[in-house]
């Protein structure tokens, strides 16, 4: 009943129309931070999309041995619009936090290297910041292929974001609230994140106050919209749905297991710690509540199975159960195959010939489940996974702090007309 009430949400859901008169305009408001240290020749064709809704800046964050290579790689888009910043080490929150430092615009749109804009995509975005209690902005999604043809990691991955799309969607329309503004395109105002707290808090998050954590910034920042009274919105429609590129091959579960994790850690933390989302966005919540009990739920349904199957060989009668073994599990595969393919009819509108992979999504949903209880036992494992060239985040912080430091000396001192450097204080 309640899926059937989440895609009745989807269905009246309507994403928030352009104004006639609007607030802001990219080219004056608008900073993209793309946080990389690998970016490629994919880099070339999401730039170019991005600089089609015209934002004042681009601004790469990378880490100091890769300023050349994607110095080339700005120039040969658009030297004049995207700017290339360093940090001492590769570290995503550290590379996100000295990008919004150097930011001069009301709007922050953070990026990753390979996500493909509609032109109206920043339109569109802008179009929910209309609101004054909105602080953040997201979009919806759907995958691209690395190669000339989907693998069936592709597919899956395409399969679980038509279903994320539905889930945002409707829990939007509900209660206004989202369990996560995804980091390949989410906007936000500049002024909270310039937030010296902020600042503070991203950078030297930690989990059970040890293990620090360099991925999960999507996850949160949106807590920190939640925790702090902004209001979050999701414009779920094709003007404003990229493409993004997944892994082709078994990696891809390398980085759902990071993923996971990531909910595990933010989800728990939301509910049970910082707890403003049960009052702001109560919907939102039991989603959040269904997912943890979830695994066992799913994998409660093939030992009942097994058990009624075990309970037929016992023929009928006081002991036995009156369906055959055969019939079960007919009628089981069945159920299965029909709701798993109704979540995916948004997927197989555009593409059909994606049904013959339902069967391989279904055997997922359970490696998924087993996946999603192995990762709850190693919280503390908060590697990047899939990315090499990640530096340690404790050293790259201890880092950014002395660097921070020594800038902070400098303005002082240029205060007091002391300061003769010639490196730019930014």
């Amino acid at each position: 009943m309640d899926r059937l009430a989440e895609f009745a949400a989807f269905v009246v859901y309507r994403p928030v129309p352009l104004p006639e008169n609007p607030t802001y305009i990219a080219s004056e408001d608008v900073t993209i931070i793309v946080p990389t240290i690998d970016a490629g020749e994919e880099f070339k064709e999401a730039a170019h999309s991005w600089l089609v809704g015209k934002p004042k800046e681009i601004i790469i964050i990378t880490e100091e041995k890769m300023k050349g290579p994607l110095q080339d790689l700005a120039n040969s888009v658009d030297p004049e619009k995207i700017r290339v910043l360093t940090v001492p080490f590769a570290n995503k929150r550290l590379q996100m936090s000295h990008g919004i430092r150097n930011t001069t615009t009301d709007i922050i749109v953070f990026a990753d290297d390979d996500a493909i804009w509609p032109p109206t995509m920043l339109p569109y975005m802008l179009a929910c910041f209309e609101d004054q209690k909105v602080g953040g902005v997201g979009t919806s999604q759907r995958v691209q292929p690395c190669g000339d043809r989907f693998t069936v990691w592709e597919v899956l991955a395409a399969f679980r974001l038509s279903i994320r799309n539905i889930e945002i969607g409707s829990s939007t329309h509900i209660d206004g609230g989202v369990a996560c503004l995804s980091g390949r395109t989410a906007a936000y105002r500049t002024v909270i994140l310039k937030d010296p707290d902020f600042l503070y808090g991203f950078t030297h998050d930690y989990w059970l106050g040890k293990y620090h954590l360099n991925s999960g910034d999507d996850k949160f920042l949106t807590r920190w919209m939640v925790s702090h009274g902004w209001s979050t919105y999701i414009q779920c429609c094709k003007e404003a749905e990229l493409l993004s590129t997944m892994k082709p091959n078994w990696r891809f579960l390398k980085q759902v297991l990071r993923w996971t994790r990531n909910t595990w850690r933010s989800d728990l933390r939301s509910l049970f710690m910082e707890r403003q989302i049960w009052t702001s966005n109560p919907y939102t919540a039991y989603t959040m509540v269904d997912k943890l009990f979830n695994p066992l739920t799913l994998l409660v349904g093939p030992c009942l199975i097994i058990y009624l199957c075990f309970k037929s060989a016992k023929g009928s009668g006081s002991d036995g159960f009156h369906l055959p073994a055969w019939n079960i599990i007919a009628s089981w595969f069945v159920w299965l195959t029909a709701t798993r393919t109704a979540k995916l009819l948004p997927h197989l509108w555009y593409r059909p010939q994606d049904i013959i992979y339902v069967p391989a999504f279904i055997l997922f949903g359970y490696y998924f489940a087993i996946m999603k209880l192995y990762a709850l036992f190693t919280l503390h494992e908060t590697g990047w996974g899939t990315r090499a060239g990640i530096g340690d985040a404790s050293a790259a912080t201890a880092a950014m702090d002395q660097n921070e430091k020594l800038q902070q000396e400098r303005v002082h001192q240029l205060g007091q007309g002391h300061y003769t450097g010639t490196q730019p204080i930014s």
